[in-house]
């Protein structure tokens, strides 16, 4: 195995691939230059921009945009959004989202 291996201030040791860490992502949200930080933020800039919340699946959170047929599908988690997550909410809203580096 190599890798490098952290102590944590828990007196956790884990190892890790420092060849594996790819730089954190955020999601921007360009209007007004502001990192997403909170489903509640962003929920309340797609509500703005038209999209609806979608309640099918207690597991994800959804939004639909009516007329289209676009579904945007996040983890319940915020803690667990990802950048395909980001990804998918820039697609289907370009001119207003953007993912940065971290």
């Amino acid at each position: 195995m190599s890798g490098v291996w952290r102590f944590e201030k828990n007196g956790v040791v884990r190892l890790e691939n420092p060849w594996s860490h790819e730089p954190r992502k955020a999601l921007l949200y360009i209007p007004t230059n502001e990192l997403v930080s909170s489903y509640a933020s962003l929920e309340r800039k797609l509500l703005t921009l038209g999209w609806e919340r979608y309640y099918e699946d207690p597991d994800l959170l959804q939004f639909h945009k009516r007329p289209t047929i676009d579904l945007i599908s996040l983890p319940r988690d915020f803690s667990r959004l990802r950048s395909v997550h980001m990804y998918d909410v820039v697609l289907k809203n370009r001119d207003f989202f953007k993912v940065v580096d971290a």
